[in-house]
């Protein structure tokens, strides 16, 4: 089997071939091919992922390229993990929406539309590579934000065979069972939403839904991220919330915080990346792999202290290590490879993924992708009904929904008119003139990609 990572020359891409060599031989995978169009960062966490991914597995077939044609041919999978337009572009994007006062998150925010205008541009021409040259059953696996403006689209488009996949809410489970020293995948989520905008309606253990005692679980509120939230919150609510939902229901917090910051996000992401790249151009990957080791889990460590901590003004303080050798199921890999693991074994089993409602959520069109738990069977992703969702939860998501199938209809349509009627609904822009001058520099911005929007 091969699998194929789109973006593979990304940050991340050693923890995607650490999990993807450790099931390699248990899911019958061959061969892994990583492609990027940077070259200098292909070989530099190109071939981080590489050896790390031989040393776990000195079987595999593991190839480097740039060439997204090679990497495609005969894919019987591909994970999609790309940022068009590099990080000074989403610095940009996130700055133009905080300079009108409009909150700029890439992807819950006024700048992930700016982002999708990028990503859904390249993805598509990878998703005509693969129709053309991959495996017939070939299946797209994407994490690139936004990723539910980016999903719905791709679906819009056309392609079915593309699903779109986040590590919040699998993550949240993983912080839910270290919290009560089970092991990995004791609990299970029923998750009903949008990407980035999802609640948990129970969370079960040993068949037990924790989930009320876990509102009520001071220590809960210290260790995960439920930290965003207030108890008074989630009790009202009668749920646990996807960390992004901070943005919604705590916005002028999170603006304000951002303004008073030094840097956005992005603009700590983008500073430290291109210092980690600096020290790693020194280094010779493939001779001093554990120097570079040591150069990426340092700032790799401070990335991940730093996560949210400018929107909400609470740091991470853990000491973060990279173990080669210790068993992991998670991130996105994970999500990608549970999707394999349980349409290749042919039994029942389910997990949360960005897939098309198909009437799972009341309120919303057949063809809405939702973020949803699914059972995975011979047909595809089969999402679990939720025939009883609070209203305030129905509304926000019929809010943010309407917006994304706009987004995606402008996208597709390349209409001006359109994109603004999108951020216009948008509950964090919520204005047509904000909408207009976003617009308006968001196509100025990506003019390149928009030379024959109208």
């Amino acid at each position: 089997m091969k699998l194929t990572v789109i973006g593979g020359g990304g940050v991340r891409s050693l923890f995607l071939a650490k999990s993807l060599a450790q099931q390699a031989e248990s899911l019958g995978i061959t061969v892994l091919a990583f492609m990027d169009n940077n070259e200098e960062k292909l070989n530099i966490y190109g071939k981080m992922a590489r050896a790390a991914a031989l040393h776990i597995n000195p079987q595999l077939t593991f190839i480097l390229t740039a060439d997204a044609k090679e990497a495609v041919t005969d894919a019987d999978y591909v994970i999609t993990t790309i940022r068009e337009g590099g990080d000074d572009m989403r610095v940009q994007d996130e700055r133009i929406a905080l300079s009108l006062g409009v909150l700029g998150q890439e992807t819950t925010g006024a700048a992930g539309f700016s982002f999708a205008i990028r990503s859904v541009q390249a993805l598509a021409g990878y998703c005509e590579l693969i129709k053309q040259y991959a495996k017939p059953n070939c299946k797209v696996f994407n994490f690139t934000n936004p990723a539910g403006v980016v999903s719905q689209t791709l679906r819009d488009m056309g392609y079915a065979f593309t699903y779109g996949i986040c590590d919040a809410p699998s993550g949240m489970l993983r912080s839910f069972e270290a919290l009560y020293g089970v092991p990995e995948g004791s609990m299970q989520g029923e998750v009903y939403g949008l990407n980035h905008l999802s609640y948990f309606q129970s969370i079960t253990l040993d068949g037990r839904d924790i989930m009320p005692e876990l509102i009520e679980n001071d220590e809960a509120y210290r260790k995960t991220d439920m930290r965003y939230f207030e108890k008074e919150l989630l009790r009202r609510r009668g749920c646990i919330l996807n960390e992004y939902l901070y943005y919604f229901y705590y916005r002028e917090i999170a603006l304000k915080n951002i303004l008073a910051a030094e840097q956005t996000r992005g603009e700590q992401i983008a500073a430290i990346n291109r210092r980690m790249t600096e020290e790693l151009k020194t280094v010779d990957i493939e001779r001093e792999f554990d120097k570079a080791l040591a150069i990426f889990e340092h700032w790799h460590g401070v990335r991940e202290n730093n996560y949210m901590a400018s929107e909400t003004g609470v740091k991470r303080e853990t000491q973060w290590h990279f173990d080669l050798d210790k068993k992991e199921n998670g991130g996105y890999a994970g999500v990608a490879l549970k999707f394999i693991e349980i349409e290749r074994s042919g039994k029942a089993g389910s997990m949360i993924l960005c897939t098309e409602n198909r009437g799972a959520i009341p309120g919303l069109r057949e063809d809405d992708v939702v973020e949803i738990t699914c059972d995975i069977t011979q047909d595809g992703a089969v999402p679990h009904r939720f025939d009883k969702i609070d209203e305030q939860h129905l509304e926000l998501i019929r809010r943010v929904k309407i917006y994304e199938r706009l987004a995606s209809k402008a996208i597709r349509e390349k209409s001006v008119a359109t994109a603004v009627e999108a951020l216009t609904l948008h509950p964090l822009v919520n204005s047509y003139s904000l909408a207009k001058e976003l617009m308006r520099q968001y196509l100025a911005l990506n003019k390149d990609y928009t030379k024959d929007w109208a």
